[in-house]
């Protein structure tokens, strides 16, 4: 049998739009609670491609700027003002980063699916508390390669916004019947 508590945070598991957080800091040891808890993701072989650029204080800044640059949102100063309140918002920007093996041992997707695992255990480790987030890939992100100091083995998938949020109305949000999707094969 399943145990229920587990049912019960996985079905719990919500995004929080940085439009919804109150600006508040989240200490340094909780972030590194929740990335100490993504680094226990499943990986094929171990390679445990993951790996994280925290942004807070003045270099959320930074980069909200280098992302307007290399998107040259600067021409729209509505777009460029909402990304800087998202970030404002934002307690931690944690760029999510996959390293893919030297050996190329394994498929990239597979080293792209481990690292959506580390993600969920972040998401999943938010559950029963006031921290939310929201993973978004914004547009142009291989342009960010050299402001983000990647190799060449190297990518951004996107970004993981996180903050303290007060109170969200309960969404039900629908999902799909998945006894329709499941084939059972005896």
């Amino acid at each position: 049998m399943i145990n229920n508590k587990i049912s019960e945070i996985i079905k719990a598991r919500k995004s929080v739009f940085p439009s919804q957080f109150n600006g508040k800091e989240i200490e340094k040891n909780t972030i590194l609670e929740l990335l100490k808890n993504a680094n226990t993701a499943p990986t094929h072989k171990l390679t445990q491609p993951w790996f994280f650029k925290v942004f807070s204080k003045s270099s959320k800044t930074s980069l909200a700027k280098e992302l307007i640059k290399q998107n040259k949102l600067i021409q729209n100063t509505q777009k460029e003002d909402k990304l800087h309140l998202k970030f404002q918002k934002s307690s931690h920007i944690i760029c999510i980063c996959m390293r893919r093996d030297k050996t190329k041992s394994i498929p990239e997707w597979e080293e792209i699916a481990a690292t959506a695992m580390a993600v969920q255990n972040i998401w999943l480790s938010c559950v029963d508390s006031n921290i939310g987030g929201y993973w978004s890939t914004p547009k142009g992100i291989e342009k960010l390669n050299k402001f983000l100091n990647l190799k060449k083995n190297e990518k951004c998938l996107g970004f993981f916004y996180i903050g303290i949020y007060e109170l969200i109305k309960k969404r039900k949000l629908p999902r799909k019947n998945i006894e329709t999707d499941t084939e059972w094969l005896d």
